[in-house]
């Protein structure tokens, strides 16, 4: 068997190196960090979100227009395979009452180790503070080190560098120019599982930052006019909003951001009740209650929720009940800008797909693969994201193993 040589240390390159080291390559792993699986191990702080348990049709429908692009690689390795393989790793996992599958004790630490110490066993090498710069004059691939230039040759290749979020955990995109000087279409990488941007008064900004708001129900109209709807919870920050339901919109809401220059949601604050009921409800008499007090005697509305009304809704709804319960219904919440790339969850934009062929390798570099976050893809928080990353990492490692085979055999 050939080698293969795989750039970069995150849960793409990960599987990439499981995959073909299995297939039986000589599998070397280079990353520029002092140690691999970073971005992994901060991702899974608050509980390592393997995957997702719903069925194969709606877990695919996550990836929205790649879909069928990344959907060959999901189903060569779905989430019932995933936890699996984490079972032989000796982490059980289990599922959520949110339907997300998490290893038991919730942290990533343990299953990176057992990880890298079965990858380790089976013969992958690894080389950290390798730095990717590209290739020589020769072809071979180019690495700056604490000890000056390095230069590899391999049979095969397998880049895996993620996306550009996170940059201090080493996913920076930095190796967008190298690709691009070799004319490969790579989509501008874009914020994506993101928070926004909104003008709060200063007033709302300082009382109310680190806030969360529980349970609205979001709408979001499309650049193309649909209306989507969805559930959650979200939080205030100092610059705007971010978290669970601002993630899943994300991608929608900064396509109409690029398109009409903002955004509006429109926040159903009271969503476990009517329209009507509503108006009945704060149509009751209230005496010499202030509207404050109503509001949260008849409709739940205090705290953060009481100032988001009053930060959106002009003053004069108040005395009208039933303006009042359609604007608790739908408050406009204009959102002006995605935050920047390098707060983001995750990346959306990369190396196109029509530049690689169905086992993701470069068709201008035969060879050469690629997987993971700096593939042209996204999708929101919940186990795709790590699920994606893994499967496709899995396919092409499989891919490269094979391919170095074949050019040791034609060497014989």
């Amino acid at each position: 068997m050939g080698t293969v040589a795989i750039i970069g240390g995150g849960p793409a390159g990960l599987m990439a190196a499981e995959a073909a080291v299995t297939a039986g390559a000589t599998v070397e792993l280079y990353d520029a960090m002092p140690s691999v699986g970073r971005k992994f191990l901060l991702a899974g702080k608050g509980g390592l979100n393997l995957s997702h348990s719903e069925p194969m049709e709606p877990f695919l429908s996550r990836y929205g227009t790649r879909r069928a692009l990344i959907e060959p690689a999901i189903r060569s390795f779905p989430p019932v395979a995933l936890r699996a393989w984490a079972r032989e790793l000796g982490v059980e996992t289990f599922v959520g009452t949110s339907g997300r599958i998490f290893p038991t004790d919730l942290k990533a630490a343990p299953l990176l180790r057992a990880w890298l110490r079965r990858l380790r066993q089976a013969g992958v090498r690894f080389y950290v503070r390798h730095r990717w710069r590209g290739w020589d004059g020769q072809g071979k691939l180019h690495f700056m080190t604490p000890d000056g230039a390095s230069y590899v040759q391999a049979d095969a290749v397998v880049l895996a560098l993620g996306g550009g979020s996170w940059p201090h955990l080493g996913s920076d995109g930095a190796w967008v120019p190298f690709l691009s000087e070799q004319q490969v279409p790579i989509a501008p990488l874009k914020p994506a599982n993101c928070g926004f941007d909104v003008r709060w008064s200063e007033h709302f900004r300082m009382k109310f930052s680190g806030c969360p708001v529980k349970t609205v129900q979001v709408v979001v109209k499309t650049v193309e006019g649909a209306v989507i709807r969805h559930m959650g919870e979200f939080v205030v920050t100092a610059n705007g909003v971010e978290g669970g339901i601002i993630y899943t919109v994300s991608a929608l809401v900064r396509e109409v951001i690029a398109t009409e220059g903002t955004a509006t949601l429109w926040l159903d604050l009271v969503p476990d009740r009517s329209l009507q009921r509503l108006t009945e409800d704060l149509a009751r008499p209230r005496g010499k209650r202030t509207i404050a007090t109503h509001l949260k005697r008849r409709a739940g509305i205090m705290g953060v929720k009481m100032s988001l009304l009053r930060e959106m809704a002009p003053q004069e709804v108040f005395a009208d009940p039933a303006r009042l319960a359609t604007v608790l219904k739908s408050l406009p919440l204009k959102l002006v800008a995605p935050r920047p790339l390098k707060e983001a969850i995750s990346t959306a934009g990369g190396v196109s797909f029509e530049a690689l062929d169905t086992t993701l390798m470069f068709r201008s570099f035969p060879g050469m693969f690629c997987a993971g976050e700096m593939l042209d893809w996204e999708a929101p928080t919940g186990g795709y994201l790590l699920t994606g990353c893994l499967a496709t990492g899995r396919l092409v490692g499989q891919a490269a193993a094979e391919w170095a085979d074949a050019q040791c055999s034609h060497r014989v």
